[in-house]
């Protein structure tokens, strides 16, 4: 089977290269693709209220469907930019998970997450986090008209970003996601695989005499980063955009 992992595309509604070369990267997987999981923060702002979604989105929206019709499962998973994300996705057979969760490849046992809960000293994010993923906060946005939507959903973006990854941080929160994988890998778990910090690295380990991988997926702003599992084994790849 082929297994593909990506995540912070942060993708903004701009005309970016890195929306161009996202969408050529997923029309490259169309029909040799049997799983797709994108971890979080594909979207750098996400509501949709009444089911509509931000016009610059339709675009990527469809392409994602149109990969999932030709046969490949895909998964999503909500990040600090974006979530409420079931309540579209899912009507199209798109599988959503709010927080992590356990994934079988192939036999092996691999932990998946955004990761951006597993700094637990990071109160006031994680006080931010759990007031957006609120019942209240979700009902406010669902009845929100789509411009104010949009407007108030920049808003939220700026602030879950000053909250969260920043790039001086990046080498900490690094070391933090390495020694919460250890204890993912204590656990049992073959793999453990996070997106939210956005230098891409995969690190192989001997625990009891079993191989580990732990990998951070990167982005898809500047590095083009991505997971691939093919023949029992991961491989962290860059994909080249040529126009």
């Amino acid at each position: 089977m082929k297994a593909v992992f990506i995540s912070d595309a942060h993708l903004d509604g701009s005309d970016s290269e890195g929306y161009y070369c996202l969408s050529r990267f997923l029309d490259s997987l169309r029909g040799n693709t049997d799983e797709l999981f994108i971890v979080g923060d594909f979207f750098d702002f996400w509501f949709a209220g009444g089911n509509g979604i931000y016009p610059s989105f339709i675009d990527i929206v469809r392409k994602l469907r149109e990969i999932k019709e030709s046969g490949t499962k895909i998964s999503f998973f909500e990040g600090n930019h974006d979530f409420f994300l079931g309540d579209y996705f899912e009507q199209y057979g798109i599988m959503v998970f709010p927080d992590d969760t356990s994934i079988d490849l192939e036999g092996k046992r691999v932990f998946v997450s955004h990761g951006d809960a597993v700094d637990t000293s990071n109160t006031a994010y994680l006080a931010l986090r759990k007031v957006l993923r609120s019942r209240l906060f979700y009902s406010f946005q669902k009845n929100m008209p789509p411009p104010a939507l949009w407007t108030i959903s920049k808003i939220v973006s700026r602030i879950s970003r000053a909250s969260g990854c920043e790039p001086q941080s990046s080498n900490r929160l690094a070391a933090v996601m390495s020694a919460f994988a250890a204890g993912k890998f204590e656990e049992g778990f073959d793999a453990v695989v996070l997106g939210h910090c956005h230098t891409p690295s995969m690190e192989r380990y001997s625990v009891n005499g079993k191989a580990k991988t732990f990998v951070i997926l990167g982005d898809w702003i500047t590095r083009y980063s991505y997971l691939v599992y093919e023949g029992g084994e991961f491989m962290m790849k860059r994909y080249y955009c040529k126009k």
